[in-house]
């Protein structure tokens, strides 16, 4: 199987090789300037938009590819607390008040993916998974924000990486909270006889 990845997300890439499929990383340029106030929706369109610019952008992408059992796949990931959307923080006061709002509560991360065939079908769904996160300190939210890592994350955290040691539990998927319900992805291509 050979995933046409439309992200360049080192983490998405990763957990893909893990599930054995080959991939092919071709990055979205599409405008992602939507506006959509419901967090599924959100992450549904971009994966979708992602997935359209990358086949429209390479349209004989699938013909130069050995594999007869391949995909586009989009992805958007969001993540949602206190009745916000969260994406990428654009600086250390934003990944503050996005950490502060985490501290001690319970959010949900939202990833969209879009499966698009050679043949124009196109699949999207998302996967939901609610996080609980400890209640952080002052300090400890400082020094977590002085480090490299939450800033090419939603949200502004990576629960593999620093942040792990604050999440209380999770319900859901956790691949989903890294970047991609890879089960779920596969699991649906699997039903469509890929």
């Amino acid at each position: 199987m050979t995933i046409i990845l439309a992200s360049k997300s080192p983490r998405r890439k990763e957990l893909l090789e893990n599930a054995q499929a080959e991939i092919i990383i071709c990055p979205s340029d599409a405008e992602e300037d939507i506006e959509e106030k419901d967090p599924a929706e959100l992450v549904m369109k971009l994966s979708s938009l992602k997935a359209e610019s990358v086949f429209e952008q390479n349209p004989d992408i699938f013909k130069s590819l050995e594999s007869d059992k391949a995909f586009i796949l989009g992805a958007d990931t969001v993540v949602y607390a206190g009745g916000k959307i969260l994406g990428k923080p654009a600086d250390k006061d934003e990944a503050r008040d996005m950490i502060k709002l985490l501290s001690g509560s319970v959010h949900s991360v939202f990833t969209g993916f879009t499966i698009l065939f050679e043949d124009g079908k196109k699949i999207t769904d998302h996967a939901e998974t609610k996080v609980f996160v400890y209640p952080m300190s002052d300090e400890e939210i400082e020094d977590y924000i002085s480090t490299d890592e939450p800033y090419d994350k939603a949200g502004a955290y990576g629960i593999q990486g620093l942040f792990g040691k604050f999440v209380e539990k999770i319900e859901g998927d956790y691949n989903n909270v890294v970047g991609l319900p890879v089960s779920k992805i596969l699991h649906t291509v699997k039903e469509y006889n890929i």
